[in-house]
């Protein structure tokens, strides 16, 4: 490192693009970094979910629940098994072992429920195996209220909102709550099917046979080739009155003969009201991975589109929950604090040095080692989260440590040992290299297995260790790049600030001994103030000055024999 930094010194566009390359790649990366609440988290828990209406929780467990248990129980990692049966509704959670991949652990299970499928009675529904994300959660809720019916609200949240919302790019899933769907509803009279002899499986068979759209092979005319279609569904609710159910001696027996055909709604089993009154909710939620603000953010986009179509159907949809505004509080709470923090980092490192030039060296450490850190998060896969942002906060205070101690070890070497500031940078540096790095590489070792932790507090903290670690080894460079490179021509001596000359001020011992050098070597010195012991007039041997003459013959008498004097008028000054 050492070698490094000599030479950024000596090659100063060097060390400007290496920091530079990793700042605008950092900076980049900060756009396409996505804004969510915590990191992404993936737990290995498959749900299996079966239904088989109308049945009992004993018949649920019995003939639901055991078969599905005792088929996925064989699988290998399993943390944890657990069920629920309730009426008519079979559920099977099964939790894998962090270590296990989920998308493998859910193609294992769905391999499994599809042996015992054929065993599942005739009236249960098909298996419905799902993968526990926590990342596509709901992002927003939007209630819809109009000045009509219920049902009418729901065809109309259905048809021109939701579709509309779920083309959109990162919506996953939109879930109505609190609607009332139509539902054509079939109303026998037993005492009737009695007199006919008809059950109700004939009643269901009848209806699903002669309203069924069935294909009627091709046409060929000449060239042209057509499709022909049997069109048997049922358009009208009153066409339904006319439906043959059986033959009874002869006569036909219709629907209209047994009961009747209403058009109506189907049973709300869930409800939403919006200011006391009825209305529709809409829950949104993400795709995995996608930006949970951006999401939000083009949802919102698309209602304001469809809100002047909406109007004048007396439409009204309003916001009643909305995540994104929690999480843009939060992260852009943590940026003021980051900012804050530089700022004041800056400030106190400022009251130490007392010098605008050392602050500012000092201090550019802590915007390019945090924002060259974006460029990792958006390389891990991380986006701007509570965790992450936390990690920059505090690295605000590490992140400048390298490069006051290189700053403060040249500012040493110009002011105390007289050092040009460019050779001053290269040997400050090489002198404090080992030190700094030390203490780098300790700090390192503590952010690093935070990275590597295992379970639950880990999958949170891995995020936190790995921004903190990159952080901290960008600081590591730049103090031994871009910290004597600007040190070697922005620090300057006080007397060569002030203007009295380019070395620094030397004590009256050691001037006293570099006149008596020179006089030794037979130099001609000029006298100087403290010096003179004649005011006006100094009397000189060969050229130098008399109070020289003095201390050098007293301290080297071997080298100054008697000499004979001759006086000088010196002009007044």
């Amino acid at each position: 490192m050492q070698k490094l930094a000599e030479l950024c010194v000596r090659r100063p566009v060097f060390a400007t693009m290496l920091i530079m390359s990793l700042t605008v790649v950092g900076i980049f990366s900060f756009f396409s970094l996505g804004v969510d609440l915590f990191p992404k988290i993936d737990l290995p828990t498959i749900t299996v979910t079966v239904i088989n209406p109308g049945a009992s929780p004993r018949e649920v467990e019995t003939e639901l629940t055991d078969k599905v248990e005792a088929a996925v129980n064989t699988i290998s990692g399993i943390d944890e098994l657990r069920s629920t049966s309730v009426e008519g509704v079979s559920q099977v959670f099964i939790t894998f072992v962090l270590e296990k991949n989920a998308d493998i652990a859910a193609q294992e299970v769905r391999d499994k429920v599809n042996l015992i499928t054929g065993d599942l009675p005739e009236t249960a529904e098909q298996p419905v195996i799902q993968k526990l994300d926590t990342d596509a959660a709901p992002v927003l809720r939007i209630a819809v209220s109009a000045g009509r019916s219920l049902r009418e609200a729901t065809d109309i949240a259905d048809k021109d909102i939701k579709k509309r919302i779920e083309s959109l790019n990162g919506v996953g899933n939109v879930q109505i709550i609190g609607g009332s769907r139509r539902e054509i509803q079939v109303k026998v009279d037993p005492d009737k099917m009695r007199a006919f002899n008809i059950t109700v499986p004939e009643v269901v068979g009848a209806v699903r046979a002669q309203n069924l759209e069935v294909p009627g092979g091709r046409l060929d005319e000449g060239t042209r080739e057509l499709t022909v279609r049997t069109m048997g569904r049922i358009t009208d609710p009153a066409d339904f009155n006319q439906i043959a159910v059986s033959t009874r001696g002869g006569y036909s027996v219709k629907l209209s003969d047994i009961g009747y055909v209403e058009d109506g709604t189907e049973e709300q089993r869930t409800s939403a009201r919006l200011n006391g009154q009825p209305a529709v909710t809409l829950i949104v939620s993400k795709q995995s991975g996608k930006n949970t603000v951006q999401v939000a953010d083009d949802v919102k986009a698309r209602l304001a589109e469809l809100q002047p179509e909406l109007s004048k159907k007396g439409v009204r949809t309003q916001l009643v929950g909305d995540q994104s505004i929690f999480i843009k509080a939060a992260v852009e709470s943590i940026e003021t604090h980051l900012v804050e923090g530089g700022l004041l980092a800056a400030i106190v490192v400022f009251l130490f040095l007392w010098n605008i030039r050392s602050t500012l060296i000092a201090a550019i450490a802590i915007p390019t080692s945090i924002v060259a850190t974006f460029g990792l998060m958006a390389a891990m896969g991380y986006t701007l989260n509570q965790i992450t942002m936390l990690a920059l906060t505090l690295m605000v205070g590490i992140v400048i440590d390298d490069a006051i101690v290189v700053l403060e070890n040249i500012y040493r070497f110009v002011e105390e040992k007289g050092v040009a500031p460019f050779q001053a940078a290269i040997e400050g540096t090489r002198e404090i290299g080992l030190a700094v790095m030390a203490t780098t590489f300790s700090l390192l070792a503590v952010f690093i297995p935070v990275g590597f932790m295992g379970g639950i507090v880990g999958r949170f903290m891995s995020s936190f260790g790995l921004t903190s670690a990159f952080a901290i080894a960008v600081s590591l460079l730049v103090s031994f790049t871009l910290t004597p490179m600007l040190a070697a021509r922005l620090i300057k001596r006080r007397e060569a600030a002030e203007g009295t000359g380019t070395g620094s001020m030397p004590s009256e011992a050691d001037a006293g001994l570099a006149d008596e050098s020179k006089v030794a070597a037979g130099e001609p010195l000029k006298i100087g103030a403290a010096h003179q012991d004649l005011h006006g007039d100094a009397a000189l041997v060969n050229g130098a000055p008399l109070g020289g003459c003095r201390r050098v013959r007293a301290r080297y008498p071997e080298h100054l024999p008697a000499l004979p004097l001759r006086r000088q008028k010196l002009p007044a000054r």
